[in-house]
């Protein structure tokens, strides 16, 4: 039994674009879970420090 080429490209593209659905909301999701504020406004602003040290 052969499956047909558009078969397999139909399949190919949408596990394709459900991948990448699940894997933008999963950056969104981290991107704003609460615990990483503190994280992500240190790294804004260490840029504007005059400091030579990593963060701890």
């Amino acid at each position: 039994m052969s499956v047909a080429h558009d078969v397999v490209v139909g399949i190919s593209k949408s596990f394709g674009l459900f991948y990448l659905i699940a894997l933008s909301i999963g950056v969104v999701a981290y991107t704003l879970w609460p615990s990483n504020k503190p994280r992500f406004d240190h790294a804004a602003q260490s840029i504007l420090r005059d400091e030579d040290k990593p963060w701890r």
